[in-house]
């Protein structure tokens, strides 16, 4: 009988300085880039944040602010996409 292994995930922050935003959330191939599933929560000095579940992998994403896509200004780990934009890169380990 072949031994189940479950892999656990890693807790990872998404943040984004964005003090005019109306609404923020997260949105990558971790969730088939569904807009709405990953709601931030703003702070008092403007920060967003967005606390996910990860298993490891190499995940693309962007914040939705406002109706529009974002790549996350922090992120040196970009990448080009099929749409001619880029898509943010994070590693879980």
């Amino acid at each position: 009988m072949a031994k189940v292994i479950k892999v656990k995930e890693k807790e990872v922050l998404f943040r984004l300085y964005a003090p005019q935003a109306k609404k923020v959330s997260v949105a990558g191939s971790f969730n088939d880039w569904k807009t709405e599933k990953y709601a931030g929560k703003k702070d008092s000095k403007g920060n967003w944040g967005i606390k996910l579940g990860l298993k490891p992998g190499r995940y693309e994403y962007k914040f939705y602010v406002d109706g529009s896509w974002v790549i996350d200004p922090k992120c040196s780990n970009n990448f080009y996409n099929a749409f001619g934009s880029q898509n943010s890169v994070v590693e879980v380990k």
